[in-house]
């Protein structure tokens, strides 16, 4: 099949995580009801924070925000697997598979910066606990949130300029249900070396300095915790980062690791498994650790549960 510009509109078909029909209604069954889990409990973690006066904190707000980046992560891909599995098409528009990696990109980059500056205020929290508040402003938080998404928003846009200068075949079949960037790079019937640089550049620095910064706050958390005398203050220290810690472990476990390594290993079902991990179940467990492991996030929900029962 000769391979010719995007400008003829070459077709792209999802194949999906198995193309055997008597399992696609439990595939459907099984994505749907993550995904549903994954936005309710995200939302009830937002209208919870919302609502509770005790939680309108520095640390609660940037978890929030993760909360809401979370939705929009896992939306970016698995609405469209769900109509397709529905449908049974397996098509996506070149401009649908653009924008699907440029927005799957910019909430990944998002949650990867969001888990960075939580790092930063717990290291605030624990290391300087009597100017946190004047650290911790409304101010700076808001210049970390805008830095986070500009950072995000920007760092998207290289990987997404490149892919636009790629030429196709006519019929491009991708072997996952959603448009990942490295396996449309090597579908690609042009020179992707440009394109794959860029890549390795993004996903290094992207992945590179925002875990340094998480490694260097928890070792100055850790010797900050060491220097407390008694075992109580040290476990009551180490406890409030608990919940950050597990999620930072669950995010760069399933996520980081698999996408630096799927830049040079083409797609399999191991792949494609560890991609469920990190676009699905990650962003739901976030919901789960953070709500289950917090006292304060606990009688929130509580709170906001019995309201809303309550008022019907």
């Amino acid at each position: 099949m000769e391979p010719r510009n995007h400008s003829g509109l070459p077709v792209f078909l999802l194949l999906g995580l198995s193309e055997k029909p008597e399992i696609q209604s439990v595939l459907f069954g099984l994505f749907l009801s993550l995904y549903l889990v994954t936005v309710f409990g995200n939302l009830l973690i937002i209208l919870a924070i919302c609502s509770d006066s005790h939680l309108h904190t520095p640390t609660y707000f940037f978890l929030a925000n993760l909360s809401f980046s979370d939705i929009c992560f896992t939306s970016t891909t698995v609405p469209k697997m769900l109509l397709n599995i529905q449908t049974q098409s397996k098509v996506i528009t070149y401009e649908s598979c653009i924008t699907q990696m440029y927005f799957f990109t910019i909430f990944g980059l998002l949650d990867n910066l969001l888990l960075t500056v939580m790092a930063y205020d717990r290291f605030v929290a624990i290391c300087h606990p009597l100017h946190y508040m004047v650290i911790m402003n409304p101010q700076l938080c808001a210049q970390l949130l805008i830095l986070s998404w500009l950072i995000s928003v920007l760092g998207a846009l290289p990987e997404s300029l490149t892919t636009l200068q790629l030429s196709f075949c006519a019929v491009i079949e991708i072997p996952h249900y959603f448009c990942e960037l490295p396996d449309v790079l090597h579908l690609a019937c042009s020179d992707t070396v440009i394109s794959n640089v860029i890549l390795y550049i993004v996903t290094g620095v992207m992945g590179f300095f925002p875990l340094t910064g998480i490694l260097f706050s928890y070792s100055q958390i850790v010797s900050s915790v060491l220097r407390i005398s008694t075992v109580g203050g040290k476990y009551k220290a180490f406890s409030t980062c608990g919940s950050h810690l597990s999620v930072v472990s669950l995010f760069y476990g399933t996520c980081l690791g698999f996408y630096l390594s799927s830049t040079w290993t083409h797609a399999s079902q191991a792949g494609m498994f560890a991609s469920v991990l990190y676009t699905m179940v990650t962003p739901m467990m976030n919901s789960f650790i953070y709500s289950l492991r917090n006292r304060d996030m606990k009688g929130a929900l509580r709170k906001l549960l019995c309201s809303m029962s309550s008022s019907q």
